[in-house]
């Protein structure tokens, strides 16, 4: 079984902000991708003991969030896909899973919760709100490959469980900043949903461990992780206002493939304040 793994940082126990963690100028940005790379590390070594025969890893973070000296040396490390979505994910790879996820922009009780960067209001496909981790499964459900592992804070966990009911998931740290912060402008959410509680790290590897082996051996008895999709597809998307710039927003539709309406460049436009 090969395995699609990937990561952030956002949602890692023991990665307490954004500026101070998880920038490459970040005074703790090392420390950050030592914490990410363990709990991989921590995911693969349960992947190997669940059935996984091959495992890529996928560095996901904007500045990147690896350490690949401390990287498990049974598995392959990718960074970059040129060619936009589906991030080179194909029909050779069995399952796709996540470490480090963090909730979708405007989530209540999430830590950094964010899409893409912090200038998202929302993202919906067909209606349905979702964030990094519903684009990157619908294009993996469109492959016909399915989720089937998650770790993050609380909320990332309960945002893949809405999508993937079956999917297992691992809470490593809660948010505890309530309300969405819709009424914010970017700089200001940015720093917004900084407050949370961490289990240890070393509590949260095992934790993801045991869990990402229990995902495989449940996988291998009753398949799971698919998102129905149905054509045709509509994105809507709301951004909020950052410097001089107010609130815009975007639609676009595709009649087939959920993955050629991501690659789709965000047509947009200035957004009334009676429609937010």
């Amino acid at each position: 079984m090969r395995i699609y793994l990937m990561t952030d940082l956002e949602g890692v126990a023991g990665v307490v902000n954004h500026d101070d963690w998880c920038m490459a100028t970040s005074r703790y940005y090392e420390v950050a991708k030592e914490l990410l790379t363990r709990e991989v590390n921590a995911a693969v070594e349960g992947f190997f003991a669940g059935g996984a025969t091959e495992i890529v890893v996928a560095d996901g973070h904007g500045a990147g969030g690896i350490n690949p000296l401390l990287l498990d040396p049974r598995v392959e490390y990718m960074r970059g896909w040129p060619g936009g979505w589906p991030l080179l994910l194909d029909n050779s790879y069995d399952a796709v899973a996540w470490v480090g996820q963090h909730a979708k922009a405007g989530t209540p009780y999430a830590h950094i919760a964010h899409t893409q960067w912090f200038h998202y209001l929302d993202l919906a496909v067909n209606g349905v709100s979702i964030g990094e981790f519903g684009q990157f499964a619908m294009c993996a459900s469109e492959l016909g490959i399915p989720a089937v592992f998650l770790s993050g804070d609380r909320a990332a966990t309960l945002e893949a469980q809405a999508l993937c009911p079956d999917i297992e998931t691992v809470e490593v740290k809660r948010g505890t900043t309530s309300g969405t912060g819709d009424e914010l402008e970017t700089d200001a959410y940015a720093k917004r949903n900084l407050a949370a509680i961490h289990l240890h790290p070393e509590v949260a590897r095992a934790a993801i461990q045991e869990g990402a082996e229990r995902a495989l051996r449940r996988h291998a008895l009753q398949p799971f992780g698919l998102i129905p999709l149905t054509p045709p597809f509509v994105r809507e998307a709301r951004f909020r206002a950052q410097g001089d710039t107010g609130r815009t927003w975007a639609r676009e539709t595709h009649p087939t493939s959920v993955i050629a309406l991501f690659n789709m460049p965000f047509a947009r436009q200035p957004q009334h304040d009676e429609a937010v």
